[in-house]
């Protein structure tokens, strides 16, 4: 294994860094203050301003893995995996870069399965960041972590397919620029292979019948401008034109959708502990308390040196993961993926939690960026899959694949 940054990758984390030093954390607190102004869901000005900057230095689309030919800048994940742990340090940033999700899963999604014609209308738009996109999977009443049981029907009626269902947590679909949805529902419920029932289906937000019912709070953040919602489909019709790969391929797509994903996710998790690991530093040399800096304690100490070490040990975990994707595909590096995705959230959690308390009630407010830090570690905890779900097939595969070799 060699983790070693290319000529390509050095200059853009420095390109990255620089421009995260000059302009993002700059304009973290005018970030906010425009969000809280007018209309929640419009993008703040500020955030297209800074679309405009990265696009003129060429820090735009790089999450899109090189083997997407005309659409990519020519980056594996591997290469992409260090970038997009800086974007992550500060969680709107990666929308300036048109790196955030849930967009760029959706243009991987349209890249690899869409039609030309689909790509025209939608793909181009989204690599232009002039809409934004949803994906909509998960149901309220119902265990979504097991994507076999969505139950949103689709129906064909001649050229269209008629839609119903209820969906929620939906990011992204609140925001005012969000003009299309991937949604995941079954077209052949009574198909006895499970995973041919379900199908993804391209639905213009402004169609008749989608209600965006409310944003739904993640620890009482509406997440605003992105948001995330609950939505009813009320016999919504799109043309079968729409259909994405074919009917009964969606369960196929949401399997090749998830995998870079969770490497983005748990990289710009990291790129979260990184920033509170290096606070941590910042306040335990300058913060007095029993006549010492902080550092000057055995405990303070200790929490240091466990988080340089958990987030080192999720990096190059991640970085693992990331580089078998790129020579054996996504189910080559499924357990390495797995893994990533149950180390890196908790480990956010933890280093994040540390920060916090050695920042006091300080680290509860919003004057630092903890708290929402750690919000979002522990959201990931069940975004692609809750831990349960990844530790389960893990442990499943763990067991399986000893007894193969042992039988060999």
């Amino acid at each position: 294994m060699n983790f070693e940054f290319t000529p390509e990758v050095q200059a853009l984390r420095q390109k990255l860094l620089q421009f995260m030093d000059e302009h993002i954390y700059p304009n973290e607190a005018l970030w906010q203050e425009q969000v809280d102004q007018g209309d929640r869901w419009e993008p703040p000005a500020i955030l297209e301003e800074l679309k405009q900057k990265a696009k003129a230095q060429g820090l735009w689309n790089l999450f899109l893995h090189k083997s997407y030919g005309e659409f990519s800048p020519g980056l594996s994940n591997l290469e992409y995996a260090p970038l997009s742990e800086i974007m992550g340090r500060v969680y709107w940033a990666s929308e300036v870069f048109n790196c955030n999700a849930p967009d760029t899963g959706n243009m991987e999604v349209l890249a690899k399965y869409g039609t030309p014609a689909q790509q025209d209308k939608w793909l181009k738009p989204l690599l232009n960041g002039e809409i934004r996109s949803a994906f909509a999977m998960t149901e309220p009443d119902l265990a979504s972590s097991d994507a076999t049981n969505v139950a949103t029907s689709m129906v064909r009626d001649g050229d269209e397919y008629v839609i119903n269902g209820r969906k929620w947590y939906i990011s992204g679909a609140c925001n005012n620029h969000c003009k299309i949805y991937i949604v995941m529902g079954k077209t052949s419920p009574d198909n006895p292979d499970k995973y041919r029932q379900q199908s993804m289906i391209l639905v213009p937000a402004n169609t008749p019948g989608v209600k965006v019912v409310r944003p739904v709070n993640v620890f009482s953040y509406d997440d605003a401008p992105e948001g995330h919602a609950e939505i009813i489909f009320d016999n919504v019709r799109v043309p079968v034109e729409n259909m994405l790969l074919g009917e009964g391929r969606g369960f196929e797509i949401a399997q090749g959708r998830l995998g870079p994903g969770r490497i983005h996710h748990c990289m710009r998790t990291i790129g979260l502990a990184q920033r509170a690991l290096e606070h941590m530093c910042e306040r335990a040399e300058t913060r007095i308390a029993f006549g010492r800096p902080l550092s000057k304690q055995q405990s303070v100490r200790e929490d240091l040196a466990w988080s340089a070490c958990e987030i080192e040990q999720a990096r190059l975990l991640t970085l693992k993961a990331a580089q078998k994707m790129d020579i054996g595909g996504n189910k080559a590096a499924k357990d390495l993926i797995a893994m990533i995705k149950i180390v890196a959230p908790n480990m956010g959690c933890k280093v994040i939690d540390r920060a916090i308390q050695l920042f006091g009630a300080a680290g509860l407010s919003q004057d630092f960026f903890l708290a929402r830090a750690y919000t979002l570690a522990r959201a990931i905890r069940l975004a692609d899959g809750p831990d349960q779900v990844h530790m389960m097939q893990l442990g499943r595969n763990l067991a399986r694949d000893w007894m193969q070799q042992k039988n060999q």
